[in-house]
């Protein structure tokens, strides 16, 4: 079965310097019917004006990903990281027993255009953990790239989740297909582009579940490449 979640019926918040589309209830958009799906609560789509970010804050028990699309997020966090992530990396935060971070903006004359993911943990209270990765874009060309896993994959982060999170990036015309597992879901979401998903068809923000599918056949239409990110959850 498939489920589709339009781009445009997701939350949207404007703060003059983020703007903001919840594909799932954050801050101050909640909807009951879309509070999360299975272990994954937060995808994210924000773009932050130069200069701008989140101050400190504090999580835990939350697996954080960021996933830069256009631009340079600067992390800083309690556990002494220092860092700056662009697009074709993977970061990942384990805030486990808790943690302080802040994520500005690393430019002070462009937007950064990222999303942001939350997979909520299989066990709490863990030793708190970040990794950052980066890849070729080769690696996600017309094939699926691993970027999160529950067991430790080279070239990959590791989560505490029976989760895989990976990308893909699709030149026009070219199919590709993932097979999922007994008793597996998954969810889809289209980053940028135009897709046919087991013969539906979705556009840049759009998402779908899928549940009881053997496998996801993906096409890429239009005249560029498409990227999707992929959510394999119990």
């Amino acid at each position: 079965m498939l489920t589709i979640r339009k781009s445009d019926e997701r939350g949207h918040a404007d703060h003059g310097w983020l703007n903001s589309h919840h594909t799932f209830s954050f801050a101050n958009y909640h909807d009951p019917a879309h509070m999360g799906y299975r272990s994954l609560r937060v995808i994210n789509e924000d773009r932050v004006a130069e200069g701008r970010g989140f101050g400190a804050h504090a999580h835990r028990d939350m697996e954080i990903l960021s996933y830069v699309l256009k631009g340079t997020l600067a992390h800083k966090d309690s556990m002494g990281h220092v860092e700056q992530l662009g697009p074709n990396e993977i970061q990942k935060m384990s805030a486990g027993s808790g943690v302080v971070h802040s994520e500005f903006n690393g430019s002070d004359t462009e937007p950064v255009h990222f999303l942001q993911i939350w997979i909520e943990p299989k066990t709490r209270g863990t030793t708190p953990s970040y990794e950052q990765l980066k890849f070729e874009p080769a690696e996600k060309l017309n094939r699926f790239k691993l970027l999160a896993s529950p067991k430790p994959v080279a070239g990959s982060a590791t989560i505490n989740q029976d989760a895989n999170v990976a990308v893909a990036e699709l030149t026009p015309g070219t199919s590709l297909s993932y097979d999922l597992g007994v008793s597996r879901h998954a969810w889809l979401h289209v980053i940028h582009g135009d897709v046919t998903v087991n013969g539906t068809p979705l556009t840049t923000g759009d998402a779908i579940a899928a549940d009881n599918e053997q496998r996801l056949d993906l096409t890429a239409n239009g005249a560029s490449n498409s990227e999707v990110i992929l959510f394999d959850l119990a």
